[in-house]
């Protein structure tokens, strides 16, 4: 039922891009905010403490539902439990939408649109560097890929429902102190900062391999295999940095494009942009025959 529920979720994934919006949950980052508040209470405490607590406060509600359901009505309000969490536990923005829009901003010669799109992929400024920002645009599809779905349907099939949105809640605790760093808002930054980057790099570890060996698959072998044994140039900083470097150099790897003659800046942000982008939909078909295979055999449970 569990896998049955993963194939459903991924079809209503790609057919209700309308409702795509309600993902945003702006609730979520006030009850964030709160907990960052709370947590600040508590200094001597090492930070990982009370962001383990918040996520658990944050889990907490479907953990419940999940229990009280039990096996009732042949377990359709699981199935119908499962696809609902797994429609908020993706994204929130769909890849393939963003690279559209990037794509079309550069068309357009909308510089200010162009960085505003890459921001969104990077997380992070962006170089004014045309070359510099088509790489950063690429590798930051294929780590998305990992934070927005693959990891998302690796803990649905290994925990359902409490697996998908226990790893979402963790991104969005991550992505929520990130950003209020960037605005200064968040006492005691690095500490904080730290252990949410840890918390979500602990649950994204297993998964950004599993993503990082389907690269390998779906594109250049030789390529991503190069990239894997190519020494991190980085410090070895957080769980969570390593697992993006590494997604990030055999993705690109993965994609091995070269530089064309007679191609301007513009059309090979495009051309990497939309690479970037076949290569994660290329992985999601395996990974999808892989769960589909693993349903008709009997593994859904």
């Amino acid at each position: 039922m569990k896998l049955l529920a993963l194939l459903i979720g991924l079809v209503v994934e790609r057919l209700a891009t309308q409702l795509f919006h309600l993902r945003r949950l702006p609730w979520m980052d006030r009850a964030i905010d709160l907990g960052f508040r709370q947590a600040a209470r508590f200094q001597n405490w090492p930070a990982l403490i009370p962001i383990v607590l918040l996520a658990f406060v944050l889990v907490a509600p479907v953990l419940a539902v999940r229990f009280g359901l039990g096996d009732i009505w042949f377990d359709l309000p699981y199935l119908l439990l499962g696809v609902i969490v797994l429609f908020f536990s993706l994204g929130p923005k769909d890849i393939g939408e963003d690279v559209h829009e990037y794509c079309r901003a550069i068309e357009e010669d909308d510089a200010e649109g162009i960085v505003s799109r890459a921001k969104a992929f990077a997380e992070t400024d962006v170089p004014d560097n045309a070359a510099e920002r088509t790489r950063l645009v690429e590798e930051s599809v294929c780590i998305q890929a990992n934070n927005r779905l693959f990891a998302v349907v690796f803990w649905f099939v290994l925990l359902g429902p409490v697996g998908a949105w226990t790893y979402r809640v963790t991104d969005l605790i991550r992505r929520r102190a990130v950003f209020n760093v960037l605005r200064e808002e968040l006492p005691g930054d690095a500490p904080i900062v730290d252990a949410s980057e840890t918390l979500h790099g602990w649950l994204a570890w297993i998964p950004a391999r599993l993503t990082a060996i389907g690269y390998a698959l779906a594109g250049s072998f030789d390529g991503a295999l190069g990239a894997w044994r190519t020494k991190d140039e980085e410090e070895p900083g957080t769980v969570h940095g390593q697992s993006e470097r590494l997604l990030a150099r055999v993705g690109t790897g993965a994609l091995a494009l070269q530089d064309l003659d007679g191609e301007t800046e513009a059309e090979r942000g495009i051309r990497g942009a939309q690479a970037a982008n076949g290569l994660v939909y290329r992985l999601l078909f395996i990974w999808a025959a892989v769960i589909a295979a693993m349903t008709l055999y009997g593994w859904s449970e």
